[in-house]
């Protein structure tokens, strides 16, 4: 019997984002076949932004090696002792927005965020410039993307890790519907 039941992680990880203002349209679960590697993706949005436009992708990497590392640390311990908390699975976050005829100064935009997305969620802020053809007007879209480990750990003892990464996703959600009402004009 496996330490985390990852597929029943995934599900609270889907309720725990509806519960704090998100609504999930879509997930896929891809395994790899060779090394059993899994990636979860789980496509989602704020709830009051139905429609709008910023989108949130969440993806969280499990890593076989690392999930039968940890069962094997789980393995020796008594009952009373709590599993070490060296082991973790990424999970990544990432804002995307259509393409803005008005963009954002993205050192500007990095710089507000900062506050909303505090130490404990760092947020790295990118732009992807297309241009069509030579003569075309390029178009902007940026992309805002978090990185947070889930600690196996506290996962395996029934802790909730993500109750503060929710609220601070939602913080930067509403900054960016609000902010992309200038930016699309």
């Amino acid at each position: 019997m496996a330490a985390i039941d990852i597929a029943g992680f995934v599900a609270d990880l889907k309720d725990h984002a509806v519960d704090h203002g998100f609504h999930v349209h879509d997930e896929r679960h891809f395994v790899e076949t060779y090394s059993l590697r899994q990636a979860w993706e789980v496509d989602l949005h704020p709830e009051d932004g139905c429609g709008g436009p910023v989108d949130l992708h969440m993806s969280l990497d499990v890593d076989p090696r690392a999930l039968l590392a940890f069962e094997d640390a789980l393995l020796g311990l008594p009952d009373d002792v709590d599993p070490p908390d060296e082991f973790h699975f990424p999970l990544v976050l990432t804002w995307s927005l259509p393409p803005m005829p008005h963009g954002p100064d993205l050192l500007h935009l990095a710089i507000d965020l900062a506050p909303v997305g505090g130490l404990e969620m760092p947020l790295e802020v990118t732009a992807t410039d297309t241009f069509a053809s030579a003569t075309d007007a390029g178009e902007r879209r940026i992309s805002i993307i978090a990185r947070h480990p889930i600690s196996l750990a506290r996962v395996a003892k029934g802790e909730d890790p993500l109750c503060d990464l929710f609220e601070r996703g939602r913080a930067v959600s509403d900054f960016l519907l609000e902010a992309a009402k200038t930016w699309l004009g």
